[in-house]
């Protein structure tokens, strides 16, 4: 499997398919998530955050850039490029260290920073449809297709 699509009716829906998801994830793995201002991208790390066990607050990293939750069996780094003008501030913010084989990042805006970032495993694309969510999810690697397949079953 490659390729997955889902309706997410309302805003659980994409908080219950961020925990299914959070039950694929390994360290390593890269997940972008694109998609308009709006289209729950926040929404649903926070669900695969609940489903890695942190209770905290979850928000969008939009002005840190990044936030760090060490969590579950996982560090996951919650990034957020939409402030972005220019690849090159990848490299002079020291992201790059955040992209390694212990740690799971999840990086919205990622076409800001093109070219700069290690290729996704897992590419999730939202959609607003209706008053819902259409979520479409790709694997771009053999971890990212292990990662759908657990979803699946």
């Amino acid at each position: 499997m490659s390729s997955l699509t889902r309706y997410l009716p309302a805003e659980s829906d994409t908080l219950a398919f961020g925990a299914a998801l959070a039950d694929c994830l390994q360290p390593g793995l890269v997940v972008y998530l694109s998609g308009e201002l709006g289209a729950g991208k926040t929404t649903l790390a926070r669900g695969i955050l609940r489903g890695l066990g942190y209770s905290g607050k979850v928000k969008s990293p939009s002005f840190p850039l990044v936030e760090l939750y060490k969590v579950s069996r996982l560090n996951l780094y919650h990034l957020d490029f939409y402030r972005f003008t220019s690849p090159r501030e990848l490299s002079e913010a020291g992201f790059r260290e955040y992209f390694n084989p212990d740690s799971v990042c999840l990086v919205e805006w990622p076409e800001n920073a093109a070219g700069m970032l290690p290729a996704a495993d897992i590419g999730i694309t939202l959609k607003v449809a209706g008053s819902g969510r259409q979520l479409e999810i790709d694997a771009h690697t053999e971890a990212g297709r292990r990662c759908l397949e657990k979803l699946e079953h």
